[in-house]
């Protein structure tokens, strides 16, 4: 399986439909297995991390029309502004991130957010602030939505075991308990993977407090996949 795929994808497959929003994934073959979101609020769609796609915008028409596009990791940038451009809405970009916003094309609007996404009544905050890593997560309170583009996923490589949800094999030694452990989420949408649609505050404790545990037998499968057959 290619690890990633750069062509413009000219389908997609759907996936975390809810009330409230939906995901696809742009190249359901590829390892990567990088997911995007939407999540609509009065009428208004937000568009997390997108990768684009033949057909997508149809798919976005389904809950209304397009307010703006959110990158929520830096190294997400993906289509962002091509989509943007073509809603004729800006790139926004959580008040902390440096350096994401020289990524996208020079003309692109953008538009900086803090502890709130807009007007929306989504809560945001810096997951991850490094030099290395700039991640930040969005919670709707209101339908109880968790969204982490990068720290938490459900593709192969975040996993070990019988792990539905797993946490960055970079950060398994230190899962972001703080910032999430105590949050009572209905669903997880995450950036690579189908999300956590049933469940989701037990298998998110299950992966946040399992993660160190379990970090050596993620690490030997990543260490057994690299070998040659």
């Amino acid at each position: 399986m290619t690890f990633r795929i750069d062509e413009r994808a000219t389908d997609f497959r759907e996936i975390d439909r809810f009330d409230g929003g939906v995901g696809w994934i742009a190249h359901p073959d590829e390892r990567m297995q990088r997911a995007s979101h939407a999540l609509a609020v009065d009428d208004e769609v937000w568009v997390i991390d997108p990768v684009d796609a033949e057909g997508l915008d149809d798919l976005l028409a389904e809950f209304g029309e397009v307010a703006g596009v959110v990158v929520l990791l830096d190294r997400h940038t993906r289509d962002a502004a091509t989509i943007a451009a073509r809603h004729d809405v800006p790139v926004y970009l959580p008040s902390f991130f440096e350096g994401v916003a020289e990524k996208l094309e020079a003309d692109t609007p953008i538009v900086r957010f803090e502890d709130e996404l807009a007007d929306t009544g989504i809560v945001s905050y810096p997951l991850v602030d490094s030099r290395f890593w700039q991640e930040a997560v969005l919670y709707d309170r209101d339908r109880r939505t968790l969204v982490v583009p990068e720290s938490l996923g459900t593709s192969a490589y975040f996993l070990t075991g019988s792990e539905q949800l797993g946490v960055h094999p970079m950060q398994r030694l230190r899962p972001p308990r703080s910032a999430l452990g105590g949050l009572s989420p209905d669903r997880v949408l995450v950036g690579h993977g189908d999300g956590i649609l049933e469940g989701a505050t037990a298998t998110l404790a299950d992966a946040l407090d399992g993660s160190r545990r379990r970090a050596p037998f993620l690490y030997a499968k990543t260490v057994r996949s690299l070998l040659p057959i």
